[in-house]
């Protein structure tokens, strides 16, 4: 039986969507410990008045963090390091709209993915042992929080 693109995409999206979120982006900082312990990595905690970012460093050298608001709710994350981390636990209930917003065509090539929704930014960009990226849901920043804060 052979798959088109489109049936394809369709199958990915409905499998992200019946797959579970780990944790991550729109949850609260409790999640950070279930990645943690998923990522097998270190954390470090720093925190200013506005916000409190919790930094995963997995064995591999991947640096994932967590940006936590005075609410409690993981608004943003990035990465940066030798390997992608596992977008599905990083993007949390988000994931399904990432993929869905992923499998339309984009410019950039393959390198570079540049996703602007009104309810999620995602910026991906890397090449073989050097990736980086950050993501956001617009609703859940913190009032005076400037994404260029994102690192």
């Amino acid at each position: 039986m052979k798959l088109t693109g489109t049936a394809l995409c369709s199958f990915v999206a409905a499998a992200a969507v019946a797959a579970p979120a780990f944790a991550g982006l729109g949850a609260d900082s409790t999640s950070v410990q279930a990645d943690l312990a998923r990522m097998k990595g270190s954390l470090r905690v720093t925190s200013t008045g506005a916000f409190s970012v919790h930094e995963i460093t997995t064995s591999s050298g991947t640096v994932i963090r967590e940006y936590v608001s005075p609410d409690d709710k993981v608004f943003a994350v990035s990465w940066h390091g030798p390997f992608v981390p596992d977008l599905r636990q990083v993007l949390g209930g988000y994931y399904a709209q990432f993929v869905q917003a992923a499998s339309t065509p984009h410019a950039g090539g393959h390198r570079h993915l540049a996703i602007t929704q009104p309810g999620l930014v995602v910026e991906s960009n890397g090449r073989m042992r050097a990736f980086y990226g950050r993501a956001w849901a617009p609703d859940l920043l913190p009032q005076n929080f400037s994404v260029s804060s994102i690192d």
